[in-house]
């Protein structure tokens, strides 16, 4: 599952004459009027800027250099399509039904050919395998036979033949991807090839979507009983006081936290708060997501979007002695499996005025409709997926996750579990 940034009218501030721009055009029935253009930052998608429709017409224009992932995503509906930029024009086109987009048509070279090879690598990981098992069963002097080796001569293939000078950034995504992230070279790629990559790549590593994945291949190959050792050899070479530096401490803390590596992600996180440098954006993010959601602090305000089960509009509106925030989604299987164990004791924290108040990252209406329906206590959604508001202003990477608050919403306790929000109350 996951992200939004508040908007800032100074991000809408673009000169006119435009480096490139990306032209998004759908049918006359998707109703939709409002749409936000993304980059991308590591594995944080960054608010460019926002357009309005013009007969079912987005164009941005965008005044500065950029080869890598965009994103433009329609709020109202709750569609996203992602493509990637070379630093030329961008054309897409579409197509919608129920105000739900159905496919989506590339009509730029860069996006054409980056589709294509998406479609031929999920076709190898997917169906190459069966075909090697149905090729066992025919000769190979057959049509069928003869046909099943041509596929399969296809799909064996890679997805070379890109022209670097021609598309840069389709050459870099689909080659390192290929050699760090395929089923095939992950078993063979060492740390030092890793880091190494991570050094020397240029700006495209932080638009590609690679770095994250990537980093938590770095960490797989190390193993869990070296974690602080290879993180400390990467940060080493890398030297935390560089954008980059900066930039993979701050997607190593994320993963931490992702994976209730606690120690860890307080070991990096002091490191970070500690840092005597200029600090860059991302960097800076993490800082202050973390240090608004820590023990001790004011847990950030949320105005409720359409809640049930409260006449509150604020988290801090609700009254009570406690408050289990729950940050869930019905679509998550951990969460199938604990809210239940919370409901299993909600009487008895009701006796003792502790609220539940859950936020949902769901994206489907009917799916968190019916699920609510078994929760007595407060309810809320954006229904944006992580698009919610909230899974940035509460630095949520996965669900659920629990806070608890005192009366005055201080934050006293980060749960990792079901069980211990139960222990914490002395109901287990």
């Amino acid at each position: 599952m996951k992200k939004i940034f508040v908007l800032s009218s100074m991000l809408c501030a673009f000169s006119l004459q435009a480096q490139f721009s990306i032209n998004i055009q759908t049918e006359s029935g998707f109703n939709e009027q409002e749409a936000i253009l993304y980059t991308l930052n590591g594995s944080k998608d960054i608010v460019v800027t926002k357009e309005k429709s013009k007969n079912n017409v987005w164009t941005f224009k965008y005044p500065k250099s950029y080869s890598g992932m965009m994103k433009v995503y329609f709020p109202n509906t709750n569609n996203s399509v992602s493509f990637i930029s070379e630093n030329k024009n961008v054309s897409i086109k579409l197509e919608t039904k129920a105000n739900k987009v159905q496919n989506v048509i590339y009509l730029d070279e860069a996006n054409e050919l980056m589709n294509s090879i998406q479609e031929t690598s999920q076709k190898k990981e997917l169906i190459l395998p069966a075909l090697a098992q149905i090729k066992e069963y025919y000769k190979d002097n057959t049509d069928f036979g003869k046909a099943l080796i041509s596929e399969i001569g296809k799909l064996s293939g890679t997805a070379g033949g890109v022209d670097q000078a021609k598309h840069p950034f389709v050459y870099f995504y689909n080659t390192n991807y290929n050699k760090f992230l395929s089923n095939d070279a992950n078993k063979k790629v060492t740390q030092e090839e890793i880091v190494n990559f991570i050094d020397k790549s240029n700006d495209m590593l932080e638009s590609s979507s690679l770095l994250r994945p990537v980093l938590v291949s770095y960490l797989n190959v190390g193993g869990n009983t070296n974690v602080a050792q290879s993180v400390d050899a990467l940060i080493n070479k890398l030297n935390v006081e560089t954008p980059r530096g900066q930039t993979v401490l701050s997607e190593l803390i994320d993963i931490f936290d992702v994976y209730d590596m606690n120690d860890f992600k307080t070991k990096y996180l002091t490191l970070a708060k500690n840092l005597k440098c200029t600090i860059n954006d991302r960097l800076a993010s993490t800082l202050k997501s973390n240090a608004a959601t820590d023990l001790g602090a004011v847990f950030p305000e949320y105005k409720f979007h359409s809640p049930v089960n409260t006449t509150a509009k604020t988290i801090a509106d609700v009254k009570a002695d406690k408050k289990v925030i729950v940050f869930w989604s019905s679509t998550c299987s951990h969460c199938e499996n604990e809210l239940p164990k919370l409901l299993a004791k909600y009487k008895d924290l009701q006796a003792n005025n502790i609220q539940i108040i859950g936020l949902s990252l769901d994206t489907d209406k009917n799916s968190y409709t019916t699920k609510i329906a078994a929760f007595p206590w407060i309810n809320d959604s954006e229904l944006r997926g992580w698009n919610s508001s909230f899974a940035e202003i509460y630095n949520i990477h996965a669900t659920p996750t629990y806070f608890i608050l005192d009366a005055n919403n201080k934050i006293i306790s980060k749960p990792n579990h079901v069980g211990d929000v139960l222990e914490y109350f002395k109901l287990k």
